[in-house]
């Protein structure tokens, strides 16, 4: 089994269609059903079900794809840490959701690489259930995450806690002096589903069951756009939020008679750690963890229990 196969077969399985896949990857259609019937006869198992117009991973398929992306990422990890670079010394590997990167890492990365010429960073921005894996496959150094991972062999570090605002168009005058938790179901809301889970539910649990909303994204950095446009009403966290505010394109809605809870992200990597010392200084400037007694009222945004 070499990575040419694995690279074929997750080609296939999100291309769905075998001359499709051919063409993107430039060879001929024979060489990838070839490829895949050798990968399928060396695990035993079918890996896609065949249709007229394209082809579905089975089960077996679909557990199959996470090992295969992994694989490949190793492969590249190793090669490119043996092959040294004349320029960079080292090279350092870090995952991240999406809005973490947006809100806080983006401007502490470009800060240190203003500085740090001999260092090559790899950023990958990902959901935390994969970026997890990579650490502990040794492709990722640390990651940033909103799940937390007790473990033997791995630090986990507070990173921030942020708050939820209601936001909605600055021009917007409605709800001024506040929003009670019934009038909620009068507006239209923008759903992020924050992975259904944690803050996801907390904010499906304030609308009847199976309402629904007129867009709904799994991405809350995509949703201020929509909202400045005047076209719906937002729970955002206040560090994304923070510019839009200031300069009057959003407006935050008071709460009358509920509080959402709070969003905590955390930063994880092996023990001992590689990441250099002032390249993790840089990262965690932003840290602004403040947890205060006990977890009550504290909740993951992305879906994940956290490892243990």
């Amino acid at each position: 089994m070499d990575t040419t196969t694995l690279r074929t077969f997750i080609a296939l399985a999100q291309i769905k269609n075998f001359t499709k896949t051919a063409q993107q990857l430039f060879v001929a259609q024979s060489t990838v059903t070839n490829r895949i019937r050798d990968l399928e006869m060396e695990l035993g198992v079918p890996l896609f079900i065949r249709s007229h117009k394209q082809v579905d991973l089975t089960p077996s398929g679909q557990k199959f794809l996470d090992y295969a992306q992994r694989f490949v990422s190793l492969e590249l990890a190793a090669l490119q840490d043996i092959q040294s670079s004349p320029t960079y010394a080292q090279k350092i590997s870090i995952g991240t959701t999406n809005t973490i990167y947006e809100c806080h890492l983006q401007r502490r990365i470009r800060s240190f690489l203003k500085e740090k010429k001999d260092l090559s960073l790899h950023v990958t921005i990902g959901h935390t259930t994969a970026m997890m894996h990579q650490l502990q496959d040794g492709t990722l150094d640390a990651i940033f995450s909103f799940s937390a991972m007790f473990r033997d062999g791995y630090i986990c570090r507070p990173y921030r806690t942020d708050s939820l605002v209601l936001v909605c168009q600055a021009a917007n005058t409605e709800y001024a002096n506040g929003i009670s938790k019934d009038d909620l179901q009068k507006i239209d809301y923008l759903f992020c589903n924050f992975a259904l889970q944690g803050v996801g539910l907390y904010i499906q649990d304030l609308f009847p069951r199976h309402h629904r909303f007129p867009l709904e994204i799994d991405n809350s950095t995509k949703l201020p756009q929509y909202v400045a446009d005047g076209i719906g009403y937002t729970f955002l966290p206040k560090s994304l939020i923070e510019e839009d505010l200031a300069e009057k394109r959003l407006r935050a809605i008071p709460l009358l008679d509920f509080e959402p809870p709070k969003v905590d992200s955390y930063y994880i990597t092996r023990s001992p750690s590689t990441i250099p010392a002032d390249l993790e200084e840089e990262l965690l400037a932003d840290c602004s963890y403040g947890l205060q007694g006990d977890d009550h009222g504290r909740h993951d945004d992305d879906g994940q229990e956290d490892i243990k």
